[in-house]
Parts: C-alpha cells; structure tokens; sequence
C-alpha cells in the first residue's frame, strides 16, 4: 500500500507564510517618497548637473566682464561716459562680448520663457533708476529691482545676463555713464540667484540681510570707477553724499568708497525686500512657470505650488 504525501499538506508556520506571501506579491518600484513630497526633488536643469561646455561659456563671459572692469580702472579714460565716441564703445564692447557668452552658456540651462522676462526687468531698472537717480536727492539708485527679480525667478545665470543688457541699454539711450558700473550689475544679479538658492527669499529678514551683505561687495565695486572715472558720485544724492565726506576731510577714493559702501547696503537691502514682497503676490500658476523659486517660497507654499 503506498503511503499518502503528508508533506504537501503540512501547515506551514508564521515565519513561512509571510515568505511565502512577499515572494508571490509582485515587487513593483515605488516611488521615492522625498521625490515626492519634496518639492526641493522636481527635475530642472542646473548649473550641478548641466553640461561642461555651457558652464564653461558662462565662466568665460564672466572673466571678459571682469577683464573690462579692470582695464576700465587701469586706463581710467577721461572721456569715457561723457559721450558715445571710441573709448565709451570698446568698454560696451567687452561688456557686450561677456554678455554674449553668457547667453550662449545660460541658453541650456534656464527655461526659455525666462528670456521674455528680461526686457521688463531691464525696462523696471531704467525707469526707476533714471528717476532715483538724476530727479530726487535720495543716496540711493533702486536701478537693480528688476535684475533681482531675474536673478530670484530663473538663477545666477540670467540674473547677471539682465544686469549687464540694463546697464548697456540704458547707456546707449538715456545715459552712458553707467556703462562702466555693469560689471557691478552683474555681479547683483548672479548675488541675487546664489541668494534665493540659498533660501535668503523665503523670509524678509533675511532678504534684508542678504541684500546689505551683497551690498558691501557691490559697492567696492563701483566705488573706484566713480572715483577714478568720474571724481566722485554721479547721481544728485550720491553725489552730494560725497562731497560732504570731502568736506569732512576724506580724500576722493575714500569718500567714495564710504558712500558707495553706505548707499549699496541700503540699496540692496531695500531692493532684496521688495524683490521678496513681489513674490509673495505673484500667481500660482505664475510661480509654477518658474521652478527656481522653489528655493524662495515659503516651504509650506512650495509644496502647494508642487502638489498643483
């Protein structure tokens, strides 16, 4: 007589049958729950995971920028900014030169939306520094509003790009003396996107901190082309901020340092708010359009804005 199998039907214990339940269970890939909820994790092209070449195009329209900064001091030509003669024009040229190359290298890695934006945001800072600065008596310039706003929406890259073509239109327009201080402009705008980055937007104190920081360097900046180029401020406050510290007993490029120091940290610090408030006011589906302010927006509303 041949004895039945028992094996086949012999209960299986806890520790099998939970086995056997997650080895018939299909494994299916579930989603990382950070790429998820975060909304720090949304895909975008950046400078960490772009390609070389277009970082090296931005790093070399850095460096012309630079290049025809420093010439600028060296030189110190005595009709540069009176008028749109020679020297006035190689100084555009450099600049423009960094400017090009900054745009073949920002192409890649900002949304082309963003390249829409800038004419409002160069035609905010003409406006509102040609005002502030040739019509009221204010120390201050407020003409860097809308390269802040770049420079929060889309990143470093296109905030330095709006700097540089704000400073050259509104050069060949209504005023060549700014042309000198674009390196400055640049610099605001890439500040301005390293800032917001770092999270300096999703507050309003630290937008003020952040503005008056980036405030200092920024006035070392132009402060020896004023001095050295034009003898002093060029604007009716700064200006008259200047000659007071002369009359106080500094000399021209201690005076002017002192003011472009004075005036910078508090013209950064007032532009880095309202660039803060505006965001605050802009549309969801505005923000959605922009994913670099992620990095600005409360964590809270970010999320939202990631969600929707």
């Amino acid at each position: 007589m041949t004895r039945p199998d028992t094996s086949a039907r012999r209960p299986q214990s806890g520790q099998e049958a939970a086995a056997s339940t997650t080895s018939a269970t299909p494994q299916t890939s579930s989603p990382d729950r950070k790429s998820t909820l975060s909304p720090t994790a949304a895909p975008q092209t950046s400078f960490a995971t772009a390609p070389k070449w277009p970082l090296a195009f931005v790093g070399a329209g850095g460096l012309v920028i630079l290049i025809t900064y420093f010439a600028v001091l060296l030189t110190q030509p005595a009709t540069l900014g009176q008028d749109l003669g020679d020297t006035t024009l190689w100084v555009m040229l450099g600049y423009l030169a960094g400017a090009a190359l900054i745009v073949a290298g920002t192409v890649p890695l900002i949304p082309r939306r963003v390249y829409g934006m800038i004419p409002v945001a160069i035609a905010l800072n003409v406006v509102i520094g040609q005002v502030v600065g040739t019509m009221t008596p204010v120390p201050l310039y407020l003409d860097s509003i809308g390269t802040v706003i770049v420079g929060v929406l889309a990143g470093p890259a296109a905030g330095a790009l709006t700097g540089v073509l704000s400073n050259l239109i509104w050069g060949v327009t209504l005023g060549p003396s700014v042309i000198p201080f674009t390196a400055g402009a640049a610099f605001v705008g890439a500040a301005a996107g390293w800032a917001a980055r770092l999270g300096a937007f999703r507050h309003l104190w630290s937008a003020i901190i952040a503005g008056a920081v980036i405030g200092i360097p920024t006035g070392a900046i132009a402060a020896p082309v004023a001095a050295y180029v034009y003898g002093g401020g060029l604007g009716v406050g700064t200006g008259g901020l200047v000659a007071t510290l002369q009359a106080a007993g500094l000399e021209m490029l201690n005076a002017t340092t002192v003011q472009s120091l004075i005036s910078d940290t508090a013209d950064k610090a007032i532009v880095f708010v309202l660039a803060c408030v505006l965001l605050r006011t802009l549309p969801q589906r505005v923000l959605r359009r922009y994913p670099f302010t992620r990095w600005s927006l409360p964590k809270s509303a970010a999320a939202a804005s990631a969600d929707r």
